[in-house]
């Protein structure tokens, strides 16, 4: 019998048994579901940085984990690289089996609540990857909307500034700013969004900002060579030097805000403090797009989160 509030670990311990046959042989050490949760961290997020983050412990923890658990079975699970931690064919087996009882042990969860609510219930997990300015600006305040009335439905947040997360199969759904997605994904333009020239009240105390050329200006690094903000200023300013180059947009606007300089922003990111100096930069703004693969419309927890940041995402 089912008694509401129990924990259930009974899909792990099939994953563990699954994939016994492929370790006894060779060591008496028996998997458990630390073990599986540690290989299934260190292979999602490649680094040891990474990896300790998903299970909420420290990065010296995770590396003495690893070094027990290979000396445990007699094998090694992961290669040190310069691209991070690659996972051996044992580790990805170990993975994948894990992901399924992952999987399984959410169903179990939302039956439960199911059956609890007297209704059925979305459940899963689903992959979401945006930019860290789209996040902070958009996301983070939609999902505050909605996402309390999923309890069944996890959701893994991965920022990225371009679409290979999708083409990897790494991500389920994307939310970008962009004049041309994909032809091979599949969405929604939510809004158009422009951008500004803006500064803080503090920094437009201390200069004439008649002059756009003389100010200190803050923009995107070479990681973003194509983004409207610095085609506009080497088009309108072609002498301008930045004074200060980041690698996402969310950090461009905190050093507007810190009164370091100026800069061209998304309408989503002028708050309180900033102080618009020009017009919408015609010509150069963009749309936000909602993206997902053709395959992934046939899950229903992506589909329900899809329509969901559909609804919450409308921009004036």
């Amino acid at each position: 019998m089912l008694i509401p509030g129990t924990h259930y670990r009974l899909a792990f311990t099939h994953s563990i048994l699954a994939v016994s046959q492929l370790i006894n042989a060779s060591t008496h050490y028996r998997l458990d579901y630390p073990d599986l949760s540690l290989i299934l961290a260190l292979v999602r997020g490649g680094s040891l940085a990474r990896a300790s983050t998903l299970l909420k412990v420290d990065v010296s923890t995770v590396f003495r984990a690893v070094r027990r658990l290979e000396a445990a079975l007699g094998q090694q699970l992961f290669e040190k690289s310069r691209a991070g931690y690659l996972p051996t064919t044992l580790a990805q087996t170990l993975a994948e089996q894990a992901e399924r009882a992952e999987r399984a042990e959410q169903a179990l969860e939302a039956a439960r609540i199911g059956v609890e609510q007297g209704g059925e219930v979305i459940s899963g997990t689903v992959r979401l990857t945006c930019t860290d300015s789209v996040l902070q600006g958009l996301l983070l305040p939609a999902l505050a909307k909605f996402m309390p009335g999923y309890p069944a439905l996890t959701i893994e947040l991965s920022t990225s500034n371009d679409f290979a997360n999708l083409s990897r199969r790494d991500a389920d759904i994307a939310l970008r700013l962009t004049r041309t997605p994909p032809e091979h994904l599949v969405g929604r333009r939510l809004a158009e969004v422009s951008y500004r020239v803006c500064a803080s009240e503090a920094y437009l105390k201390s200069v004439d900002s008649e002059d756009l050329a003389s100010l200190t200006w803050i923009a995107p690094d070479d990681f973003l060579p194509d983004h409207p903000t610095v085609v506009w200023r080497r088009q309108q300013l072609p002498g301008v030097t930045p004074g200060y180059r980041c690698n996402s947009m969310l950090s461009v606007t905190e050093l507007v805000r810190a009164g370091l300089g100026v800069a061209a922003l998304p309408d989503f990111l002028i708050g309180e403090g900033l102080q618009p100096l020009s017009e919408p930069l015609h010509g150069y703004d963009t749309a936000l797009w909602l993206l997902t693969r053709p395959d992934c419309r046939a899950l229903r927890s992506v589909v329900t989160l899809f329509d969901e940041l559909g609804r919450a995402l409308r921009l004036p």
